[in-house]
């Protein structure tokens, strides 16, 4: 590769999402095979070595090594990284010592303050970015406190490597220390040695971990990290390329500080954006605004992580009516679909006993007292506000207190166990049948009804899925809507919407700790449209935000494609192999289909059919592997994506869905 070729991949390498983490790799593993600085003296470091061998039998004599008995040479071929003929090759074993560490007896072992004692380190004492650990010190040991264990006093200048839970960090001893059995510590026969064995164990971590072995958690031993080869030239060049890297590595810490900035500005600017778009008070102000919002699609949604914004403008957009064609005919009214609401709600108190009856009662005493505030936002002429109360069959509080749980039984949700519109009962606590009886008496859960978090946090909603039998967990509430009058899918919606939250926040209460009063609760506002301009605005927004994920998934693949470019360019720089698993991750699917995709109707909007534009820009037909290359999407969102153009007639049913297998 030559300079302007190294240049140009360097700047994608600096755009991927793991684009620093890969130059930091890069930069260490051209340090230790000695590709980092122009060519140095031709004089071999072979008397460095022999005076670290000298130096190791002199500690071997006065007991402070271990004696390593026969010394196993080293050749090229089982050295990590190609390095220069000059430098000397030897173990680590030869050049230092492998130290394990030790936990002391818990009654001697104490917290001092940082004067007093010895310090003592645990791979959790270890801070900073992994290419420049350094530790600090949490636990210090009185002298008798060390003797009680098998650590030893380490000296200032040891390498620590972290041997397990996890593997493969790597710091220097400012101080003398000792450590627990989490380190296998190298101790080098000469001071000198300590920046550039802290260099190569940086650059070989990767690979040392890959040889660890254990049942309950994975360990690296000592023999591992003694008999590692190691290559170095003389003193002199060590330090040079030590302060290269540092000085590289320094460059990549601004690279990423002015990368966060962009992101940051790019954040601020997409913000901004998106409050513009949604703050247009009408239909026309946003057919005006939009255009310049989707010429810069692209640089305001530029990762998977914006997506957020993306779906809160739908959605703020849907609940305030602006994504519906004002050219559509109004057959009923808002104000005539709350009159309804209100018949229904009277009704049904008429019908009810018992503590049904006095939930509804205490309902039309409530709405009779109830007084609401009308935000200044805009809505079309036949939509109203009203509150969850005007709008609710019922509104009913939780049992606020802790139920006796069960090993199984009936699901208790709790706030916890609701997140982005979805309820998850995969890890719900359990109470028995006696228990349900008594904290869902005021009114069951049921199926269709909506489960709101008013604290801890607040305003998290999710519908009650069909087939399940659930009880309110403490700081929620219930919600309970008449179907046929109001979805609860387009509430749930509302309540997602960025226009919603903001509301709720300014009417929560609690100095530390937001959160609402069930008052505070039933008092909240929702746009109200007519049930059929109800299902038709969650229509829309289940048909756009599918399409956010289909972006999400593109931008997804971008990022790992990027991530493997990073990958394989420090590969070809180093010489050093990529691991198996990143590069199986880079295979084709090893199925084809193999009916041609045939166009069908021509889609209203292209950008919401790319299937299908594809084919229309080849003649109306293509092998499916082609229209998946030039999709560029995974192989599951791809299928995903034909289904959805196969089911609205954009692409025709293929005539034979046969798949094979395909060759390796």
């Amino acid at each position: 590769m030559d300079a302007q070729s190294f240049l140009t991949e360097l700047g994608h390498v600096a755009a991927a999402s793991n684009g620093a983490q890969q130059l930091r790799k890069m930069i260490v593993l051209l340090g230790v095979s000695g590709k980092l600085i122009a060519p140095q003296s031709r004089t071999t470091a072979n008397e460095l070595l022999d005076a670290l061998l000298t130096r190791r039998k002199s500690l071997e004599g006065n007991g402070l090594f271990k004696r390593q008995g026969h010394r196993t040479e080293t050749g090229p071929n089982d050295l990590f990284v190609q390095t220069p003929d000059h430098w000397a090759r030897a173990r680590i074993n030869d050049i230092g010592q492998v130290v394990g560490g030790g936990t002391p007896r818990s009654e001697v072992s104490s917290n001092f303050s940082e004067d007093d004692g010895i310090a003592w380190y645990t791979p959790a004492d270890l801070y900073g970015n992994r290419e420049k650990f350094v530790v600090r010190s949490r636990r210090r040991l009185t002298k008798q406190g060390l003797e009680s264990s098998s650590a030893q006093l380490l000296p200032a200048g040891t390498v620590l490597f972290s041997s397990r839970a996890p593997i493969g960090y790597v710091a220097i001893l400012g101080s003398e220390a000792a450590t627990n059995q989490g380190f296998k510590s190298v101790v080098p026969a000469l001071d000198a040695m300590s920046e550039f064995i802290h260099l190569y164990l940086r650059a070989v971590a990767q690979f040392v971990e890959s040889r660890a072995s254990g049942t309950t958690f994975k360990e690296v031993s000592g023999s591992i990290v003694g008999d590692l080869p190691i290559s170095f030239p003389g003193l002199e060049e060590q330090a040079l390329i030590v302060a290269k890297v540092d000085e590289l590595l320094a460059l990549c810490d601004r690279m990423e500080v002015q990368q966060q900035r962009g992101r940051n500005l790019q954040k601020q600017l997409r913000q901004a954006t998106v409050r513009a778009v949604a703050g247009t008070g009408s239909a026309h102000e946003l057919q005006a605004t939009w255009p310049r919002f989707a010429d810069n699609f692209s640089h305001l949604f530029q990762t998977p992580e914006d997506e957020g914004d993306l779906r809160g403008l739908i959605l703020d957009l849907a609940v305030s009516g602006r994504l519906l064609s004002s050219k559509v005919r109004v057959q009923t009214t808002a104000a005539e679909l709350l009159e309804s609401i209100g018949i229904a709600r009277l009704a049904w108190a008429s019908a009810a006993s018992d503590q049904e009856r006095r939930e509804a009662l205490s309902m039309l005493k409530k709405l009779r007292t109830q007084l609401l505030t009308v935000p200044d936002a805009k809505l079309p002429e036949h939509w109203r506000w009203a509150s969850l109360l005007q709008v609710s069959q019922a509104v009913v509080d939780c049992h606020n207190k802790t139920a006796t749980y069960v090993g199984n039984g009936i699901h208790l949700v709790r706030t916890s166990d609701i997140r982005n519109g979805r309820m998850d009962l995969t890890n719900t606590k359990k109470i028995s049948e006696e228990s349900y009886a008594h904290w869902a008496r005021r009114m069951s859960p049921r199926p269709g009804d909506i489960i709101f978090t008013r604290e801890a946090p607040m305003g998290e909603a999710a519908i009650v899925p069909d087939g399940e039998k659930i009880c309110l967990g403490q700081r929620t509430m219930l919600i309970r809507l008449l179907p046929e009058l109001f979805s609860n899918q387009f509430l749930l919606y509302v309540i997602q919407s960025p226009s919603f939250q903001h509301r709720m926040v300014e009417s929560a209460v609690g100095m530390t700790v937001k959160h609402l009063r069930v008052g505070g609760v039933e008092d909240l506002v929702v746009p109200v449209p007519p049930r059929a301009e109800q299902d038709r605005i969650v229509e829309l927004v289940d048909y756009l935000f599918r399409y956010c994920e289909l972006h999400s998934e593109q931008l997804r693949n971008k990022q790992s494609l990027g991530g493997h470019l990073a990958i394989s360019f420090v590969e070809v720089i180093t010489g050093v192999s990529t691991e198996r698993q990143e590069r199986e991750a880079m295979r084709a699917p090893q199925t084809e289909l193999i009916a041609p995709l045939v166009l069908g109707q021509a889609p209203g909007v292209r950008n919401a059919a790319p299937l299908a534009t594809i084919l229309a820009h080849h003649d109306g037909q293509m092998s499916a592997k082609d229209v998946w290359q030039r999709f560029g999407g995974e192989i599951d969102a791809f299928y995903a994506q034909l289904k959805h153009e196969v089911a609205l007639g954009w692409i025709r049913e293929p005539a034979v869905a046969e798949m094979r297998q395909e060759t390796a």
